[in-house]
């Protein structure tokens, strides 16, 4: 697998080794080992499957401690845009984000590290997106900010009034109403940063 670093230090994206031939292709979609030396060390405990249709949004979501989650997202069928928020006070890349664009055609998969709101809006008539939680979810720890604050300045490739929300996904605070965020020397990861 590729490893390729964004302009947020953490949050990756991942291509993997395709072997093709006439019959179709074959990769592999996780190595615990490769990703451990390639990217951080990690232990997924959850497996999560979604299918939305074109324009549906989900986010910006995350899990507060301790039950604050690193993702390794990927699509199956479709296209989304994928978007990871910094959301850990202090960072020198607060309120900053990458946002890459995975595809069932592409295989690429995208790390969003613990600290992190992350989104996704469907580019496709459908998607089938599926991810790997390193921490289980917790309902009372939910979290979220609003996916169209004007400080994030998010280009979700979709006009506004294509894009489908849950009722939940349209009452999240902005950035900088937030009563809860994570502090960029949080011990995120029960070691020292």
């Amino acid at each position: 697998m590729e490893v390729i670093k964004t302009a947020i230090e953490g949050v990756v994206i991942i291509e993997p080794r395709l072997f093709k031939d006439t019959r179709g292709y074959f990769f592999e979609s996780f190595n615990q080992k490769e990703f451990e030396q390639k990217v951080r060390p990690v232990k997924f405990v959850q497996d999560n499957e979604s299918y939305s249709s074109y324009g549906v949004l989900r986010g910006l979501h995350f899990q507060k401690p301790p039950f604050a989650q690193s993702k390794l997202v990927r699509v199956v069928q479709g296209t989304v845009l994928d978007v990871a928020v910094d959301i850990r006070r202090g960072s020198p890349t607060f309120g900053r984000h990458v946002a890459v664009e995975l595809s069932g055609e592409n295989h690429r998969q995208f790390f969003i590290p613990r600290g992190f709101a992350h989104g996704f809006c469907v580019l496709s008539q459908t998607a089938l997106f599926q991810y790997k939680c390193d921490n289980f979810y917790a309902p009372e720890s939910e979290g979220a900010i609003a996916w169209d604050d004007p400080f994030l300045a998010i280009d979700w490739r979709m006009e506004p009034q294509h894009i489908l929300l849950s009722d939940k996904d349209r009452r999240h605070p902005r950035l900088d109403d937030a009563a809860w965020l994570f502090n960029y020397n949080d011990d995120l990861y029960g070691e020292e940063i």
